[in-house]
C-alpha cells in the first residue's frame, strides 16, 4: 500500500510559530472539510445499515471494535445508547484493545494482537445474527483485522470504518466505509478529522438503527431513562407537548407510568 492519507503531511507548517488564532482557524478550517467527505458515502453508509437492521430486528446485536482513539469512540457510542433509547446494555457493545482499562490509559501493543479481537468478541457468544463494525483510521490495526477476519469466516455481517482507502479494513469489511478526509493539521493525528469522521459516521449508524427499530417517537426520545432532574423535566414536557397538558398533569402521569412512552401512549 501507498503511503496512507492519514500519514500523509499536514497542509500547514510552522505549526509552532502560528499565534493561538492561526492554530485555532486552521483547524477549524480542516475541520469543516469533514461533513463533506461523509456525505459522499452516505450510500454506502445506507447500505451497511439496512443490512445490519435486518439482523437486529430479529434479535441480533451490534459490536463497535477498534484500538486508541477509534475503540473509545466505539464504546462513547455504545454506552450512550442504553440511556438515550432504553435498550439493554447488551444490544449495542463497544469492546477496545487492551480491555477497559485502555479506555482512560494506552495498553502498549494491544492493537497489535490479530488475535485477541476475535477472543473479545468470543467471550460474548458472537453468532449469526450479529453485526461487527470495525473502526480504524489507518484500516491497518491488527486487532480490529483479525477480529474482522474471524467474523466473516462465520458468516457473521461486518463493516468497518477507516479513512485510508485501499488499506486492509477497506479490502476486508463486507461494508467499507472509507470517509477520505486528508491529512491531519498535526500530521499523523488521526484524533482529529479521522476521529470526528468515525464520531459522525457511528452518530449516524447507531441514530438510525434505535429510529428504524421503534425506539423514537415523532422526533422524542420516548424510550430515555431518566436518570436525572435534566431528563425528568424533559420527559415531562414531552407528554406535556405530546398530549397537550399541563405540566403538573403531565409530571404526574410520568410519576405514575415511569416512561414517556408509557405515559403517552396511556391517554
Amino acid at each position: 500500500m501507498t503511503q496512507r492519507i492519514t500519514e500523509s503531511s499536514s497542509n500547514h507548517d510552522d505549526l509552532d510559530k502560528m499565534t493561538t488564532r492561526e492554530l485555532l482557524e486552521g483547524i477549524n478550517s480542516e475541520d469543516q472539510t469533514v461533513p463533506s467527505a461523509i456525505q459522499k458515502i452516505i450510500p454506502e453508509i445506507e447500505a451497511f445499515i439496512n443490512d445490519c437492521y435486518d439482523r437486529m430486528a430479529l434479535g441480533g446485536r451490534l459490536f463497535y471494535i477498534g484500538a486508541g482513539t477509534s475503540g473509545r469512540l466505539g464504546i462513547v457510542d455504545a454506552s450512550e445508547c442504553p440511556p438515550t433509547f432504553g435498550v439493554e446494555h447488551d444490544l449495542v457493545i463497544g469492546l477496545i484493545a487492551g480491555g477497559d482499562s485502555a479506555i482512560r490509559k494506552a495498553v502498549e501493543f494491544a492493537e497489535d494482537d490479530r488475535s485477541q479481537g476475535w477472543k473479545d468478541l468470543e467471550a460474548y457468544n458472537i453468532n449469526e445474527l450479529d453485526t461487527v463494525v470495525g473502526i480504524a483510521a489507518s484500516g491497518t490495526t491488527p486487532y480490529v483485522l483479525g477480529a474482522l477476519e474471524e467474523a466473516n469466516n462465520k458468516n457473521i455481517l461486518t463493516a468497518g470504518i477507516t479513512c485510508n482507502p485501499g488499506s486492509p479494513l477497506d479490502t476486508l469489511a463486507q461494508h467499507s466505509l472509507v470517509a477520505v478526509v486528508g491529512p491531519e493539521f498535526v500530521t499523523g493525528s488521526t484524533r482529529m478529522k479521522s476521529g470526528t469522521a468515525q464520531k459522525l459516521i457511528l452518530n449516524m449508524i447507531s441514530t438510525s438503527l434505535m429510529i428504524k427499530l421503534g425506539r423514537v417517537k415523532g422526533n422524542r426520545m420516548v424510550d430515555m431513562q431518566l436518570s436525572n432532574n435534566k431528563l425528568v423535566d424533559r420527559g415531562i414536557k414531552m407528554v406535556q407537548n405530546a398530549l397537550g397538558i399541563t405540566y403538573q398533569e403531565a409530571e404526574a402521569l410520568l410519576k405514575e407510568h415511569g416512561s414517556v412512552r408509557k405515559a403517552i401512549d396511556s391517554q
